[in-house]
């Protein structure tokens, strides 16, 4: 096969991936957390299109046979990764999308080789455009993961399938994960007591099993008003164990108490890392934002915010900031 033959082979496969990207664009900007973040999604979209406008002139321009079989291969393509990817979580996810951008931008870098050694000016223009472009891409989902590696809000929600198959798969592990380790504690100790503990090693598996099974069904049984009658009554019972923790010098329950609550946007304004903050305007606490350099602050902020006022602006300034923290941590600039 010729040098030219080459380039159009990889600008055919080049096509077929990015029309691949432009519909996971598209379904990720249902996804967007903030508006921030989906006007992000939405141009990735709309530059994904033009890149696909692009490669398909330059195929014209080089003498390629109009292709209208790989831009339907890549919308099959993208359909197929969005229904695969509902069984997993949003990490997941975006880790494909990720290896997706990889791979067109170092296809980008062997068209650009390509483009050098048949001293074709165009496609090697193209080809910086393409590897400019997909290596913008890659830093923002590297960004996005990286908060997600923090602990912070990610910057995507999952879709109502993964929302329902993860709910599933925590309430299935949960009571054998909690059993394991209920019975990893009895197991070290059954090597110096002998019988009796291990019979209660398989009693408290059982009935730890039992219960939180128990508890996870009739819990997705509950209607959206019946939950957020349980959700007022687990703040305030969360509150109240809390407090009570403390008073009775139980610190290590109470600072496991307190955490969870942090992370249901349980915590009362008073407790946030930014004082008075409940009576701040949008401008104000932007600022305050700002200035935080802690990502449990931040996550404390945008929980809360979400459970209450649920302030775009606020919240699109805490992940903006959140972001920055994460692009630190992954040595970007």
């Amino acid at each position: 096969m010729s040098t030219q033959a080459h380039v159009i082979a990889q600008l055919r496969s080049m096509l077929q991936l990015t029309q691949t990207e432009v519909q996971v664009a598209r379904i990720r900007v249902s996804q967007a957390r903030t508006d921030a973040v989906r006007r992000e999604l939405t141009e990735n979209a709309q530059n994904a299109e033009r890149r696909t406008a692009e490669i398909t002139r330059e195929l014209q321009r080089l003498g390629g046979v109009a292709d209208i079989v790989s831009p339907l291969v890549g919308r099959v393509g993208a359909v197929v990764k969005a229904t695969v990817e509902q069984a997993g979580p949003v990490d997941e996810a975006l880790l494909g999308d990720l290896t997706l951008e990889h791979q067109l931008r170092d296809r980008a870098v062997y068209l650009r080789a390509l483009a050098e050694t048949t001293k074709d000016a165009e496609t090697r223009r193209l080809a910086d455009r393409l590897e400019e472009a997909h290596a913008a891409t890659i830093e923002w989902l590297t960004t996005v993961l990286a908060e997600h590696a923090l602990g912070g809000p990610p910057a995507l929600k999952p879709t109502p399938v993964q929302m329902v198959v993860g709910g599933a798969t925590r309430a299935v592990r949960l009571p054998v994960n909690f059993a394991r380790e209920q019975i990893s504690r009895w197991a070290a100790r059954a090597q110096q007591g002998g019988d009796q503990v291990r019979a209660a090693v398989a009693e408290t598996g059982d009935q730890v099993r039992a219960a939180v099974t128990d508890t996870a069904t009739r819990a997705a049984r509950l209607g959206e008003d019946a939950r957020e009658v349980v959700t007022t009554g687990r703040d305030a019972a969360l509150d109240r164990a809390e407090r009570v923790s403390r008073r009775e010098g139980a610190t290590g329950t109470a600072a496991a108490l307190h955490e969870a609550r942090a992370r249901l946007g349980a915590l009362h304004s008073s407790e946030l890392p930014i004082a008075r903050y409940d009576e701040l305007g949008v401008n104000d606490a932007v600022a305050k934002i700002k200035q935080l350099d802690d990502v449990e602050d931040l996550n404390k902020v945008i929980v809360y915010e979400e459970a209450n006022k649920n302030r775009t602006g606020i919240i699109s300034a805490a992940q903006t900031r959140h972001a920055a923290l994460a692009q630190e941590v992954v040595g970007i600039r």
